[in-house]
């Protein structure tokens, strides 16, 4: 069996072929060629383990995650855990992976996507709300996607910028745009094109102002429960329709749900990345707000995990296991 690594994950595939991968994720999506149950989770004195498997276009795996919020008072991940890749005819496991960093790595990707679709072809300058890891992996992939010449970065507890710059440069490397850490989301999303919010919010980010909105590409990466919200109310009244990548989005976020309880939002103006990616949905017109939201799917890991293994067994990357 093949073990990989974070470092190996960075090592053996590219943003763009990333990005790529999540693009192969869509269409199996939209065309139904796959099967993804529920996800179970365990949990036990504030102690989760979430599974995670999927079968799709010939290959199969699950992920498997720990949540333990506490572990951030310790100085480690709150979100641990592994992939493994199995033979789609056998199950034998074939490929164990880093499960944060392929979370990291895929979501980042999916991020990138909407980048790539949503965003103007010429913005050249992007907010992050939140400079955790997701943020500088959405900074990184943004990056990818776009030709950012500056990032600017708010988040309400970490000042130093060196570990988000040390963050974004182990997916782009030294050479990255500058990086300006500001003193409100407000004044990161003025100076900004592209506005993406990776944070565990349950208020609002941002002032309820359409001007920090209006003709922007917006994306929502954290917000995965129902209490959670990272925009506010005046966002939806520049918008004609919505992105997920995929239905549930609109149960599991509060960016979407309480927007639709609300009336602010109808189910009508709510279309998936894949349904846009196959001509199936109306895209933004020129000048028009963006937005996109993902709560993440298993079929998402598997086919991003399935591409890594294919790049790390072609350039050698990895140590060799013996069950």
């Amino acid at each position: 069996m093949l073990y990989l690594n974070k470092q190996d994950l960075i090592r053996s595939i590219t943003p763009q072929e990333m990005m790529d991968a999540i693009e192969k994720a869509y269409g199996l999506f939209t065309a139904g060629n796959y099967f993804m149950p529920d996800r179970p989770t365990v949990e036990y004195q504030n102690k989760t383990i979430v599974y995670m498997p999927c079968f799709a276009d010939g290959a199969m795996g699950q992920k498997i995650l720990t949540v333990f919020p506490e572990n951030t008072q310790r100085g480690l991940p709150a979100i641990d855990g592994l992939m493994l890749l199995c033979d789609y005819d056998t199950g034998i496991p074939q490929v164990m992976m880093d499960g944060k960093a392929l979370t990291a790595l895929r979501t980042g990707g999916v991020g990138g996507v909407a980048v790539r679709h949503l965003s103007q072809a010429d913005a050249c300058t992007l907010a992050i709300i939140g400079a955790g890891v997701q943020g500088a992996n959405q900074a990184a992939f943004a990056c990818a996607a776009r030709p950012i010449g500056h990032i600017y970065v708010y988040d309400s507890y970490a000042k130093d910028p060196a570990p988000f710059i040390h963050r974004l440069e182990e997916v782009l490397g030294e050479d990255h745009p500058p990086v300006t850490f500001c003193s409100s989301p407000e004044e990161a999303a003025r100076q900004s094109q592209i506005l993406i919010t990776a944070t565990t919010s349950n208020e609002p980010v941002f002032p309820d102002d359409s001007t920090l909105f209006a003709g922007k590409c917006c994306i929502g990466v954290g917000s995965y429960k129902p209490t959670m919200r990272e925009y506010p109310p005046c966002l939806w009244s520049l918008l004609s329709q919505v992105y997920v990548d995929l239905p549930f989005a609109c149960e599991e976020s509060g960016d979407l749900s309480q927007p639709l309880q609300e009336g602010l939002l109808t189910m009508d103006q709510v279309y998936t990345m894949g349904q846009l990616l196959a001509g199936q949905a109306p895209r933004p017109k020129e000048g028009e707000t963006a937005f996109f939201k993902t709560v993440g799917m298993a079929l998402f890991d598997l086919i991003a995990a399935q591409a890594i293994a294919q790049k790390a067994m072609e350039k050698g990357i990895g140590q060799k296991i013996e069950l």
